[in-house]
């Protein structure tokens, strides 16, 4: 069974083939930039082969994923022999709002459902929906699926997911916490659980999925009980260049002040703020390392901000669950910043972290435990791979057709 996994972008496509005849084996991987835009990129990589990257016109999603089928069976850098060996074509949809609590075979009343919530989710469902429709002009056979970042989090009690605004907005509008990074929160902590060979259903997590766009999860038995994510992906963590948590009185004082419009209040959220608007430098925390580790102050503040924030979500989702047996750090940032690490688990002995610093200085991109043996709480960096949840969730619902 050949599965084709997509994830796109309002600009962008990024895909992996899995073939699982014999396993589960990744066949390729590529990422397709700039759509809709001059001089697109699009870059190609087979398991076992070099490389391919060129630079040309990609005018739509259609064509972009016409492209990524003809690299897939192309006689120098392909994977498969036709078009006809692939199955199914699985997807991530960023907003399932309260219908999807599981991942769904794509009918009509799905494609509605996933345009319905483009207004929950305006920067990423069209472009969702944008890939399976092109998938459909292209592959009008091939059973497709949707995965849903927010379906992990619907496991959430309503006093855990309701805002404190008048009811007839949840009621009329559906304003409500949805969190995000479902799929990342459930593989790793699922993956965390097999490798200290544990039963989730046992255990209280707190997953870390810390990125340029970052969110915490609170895992209790297995099931999400409050994630940090809200209504949209700004609340909770200090992020790359989202606010994350901040009163709201703030920028309604902004807005009359600086005569910011809703379009101006939302780039400022969105675009302006996070690391990028404390540092002044980037929202890239590589380069917030190199200029704090040079002295420049708001770097370091930054830093500081981003720990601390992580380290009272901890604390939160600890006393939520009545303690903690496990810590996971994951994304780009909790997988590979072992001075981030560092710096939030230091000074967590009080719930029982006994950090391993030789252990976790370096470590980059690997599945490790990050805490001493006498630790009464497990920390783990373990690497994430929305792809595969995606590409095994497919699979499971196809083969029942």
């Amino acid at each position: 069974m050949i599965i084709l996994v997509l994830n796109c972008g309002s600009s962008s496509i990024k895909y992996q083939v899995f073939d699982f005849s014999d396993g589960a084996n990744m066949l390729a991987k590529g990422l397709l930039e700039r759509i809709g835009l001059n001089d697109s990129i699009f870059t190609h990589k087979p398991t076992g082969k070099e490389q391919y990257r060129i630079i040309t016109d990609i005018p739509d999603h259609t064509v972009g994923i016409n492209m990524v089928i003809d690299a897939l069976i192309d006689h120098e850098h392909g994977v498969i022999k036709s078009i006809d060996e692939i199955t199914a074509v699985g997807h991530r949809v960023v907003q399932g709002g309260e219908k999807f609590q599981k991942s769904v075979l794509i009918d009509e009343d799905v494609k509605k459902a996933i345009e319905i919530y483009c207004e929950l989710a305006p920067l990423h469902n069209p472009a969702n929906l944008k890939g399976i429709l092109s998938v459909e002009k292209l592959l009008p056979h091939v059973p497709q699926v949707a995965v849903f970042d927010t379906s992990f989090h619907q496991t959430m009690p309503d006093y855990a997911y309701m805002y404190a605004i008048p009811y007839e907005y949840y009621e009329k509008y559906r304003i409500r916490k949805y969190g995000y990074h479902g799929t990342s929160h459930k593989f790793v902590a699922s993956k965390a659980a097999g490798i200290l060979g544990r039963d989730i259903k046992e255990l209280k997590i707190i997953t870390c999925h810390l990125g340029n766009g970052s969110s915490m999860t609170a895992i209790k038995n297995g099931i999400s009980i409050d994630t940090s994510m809200g209504f949209t992906p700004v609340d909770g963590l200090i992020m790359g260049t989202r606010t994350g948590d901040i009163d709201a009185g703030v920028l309604l004082y902004l807005a009359d002040k600086e005569h910011l419009n809703l379009a101006g209040i939302n780039n400022l959220i969105n675009k302006k703020s996070g690391v990028l608007g404390i540092s002044g430098i980037s929202s890239d925390m590589r380069d917030l390392e190199q200029a704090a580790a040079d002295g420049n102050p708001r770097a370091i503040l930054a830093l500081k901000m981003f720990a601390y924030r992580v380290k009272k979500y901890i604390g939160a989702y600890t006393a939520a669950m009545n303690g903690l047996d496990l810590l996971i750090f994951t994304g780009g940032i909790g997988e590979n910043d072992f001075n981030m690490r560092k710096l939030i688990c230091t000074g967590m002995e009080y719930i029982g972290i006994v950090f391993n610093e030789e252990v976790n200085e370096g470590a980059r991109g690997k599945d490790l435990i990050l805490s001493k043996p006498e630790s009464r709480v497990t920390v783990m960096s373990i690497t994430t791979d929305e792809e595969f949840v995606i590409a095994s969730d497919t699979k499971s619902i196809v083969e029942k057709l």
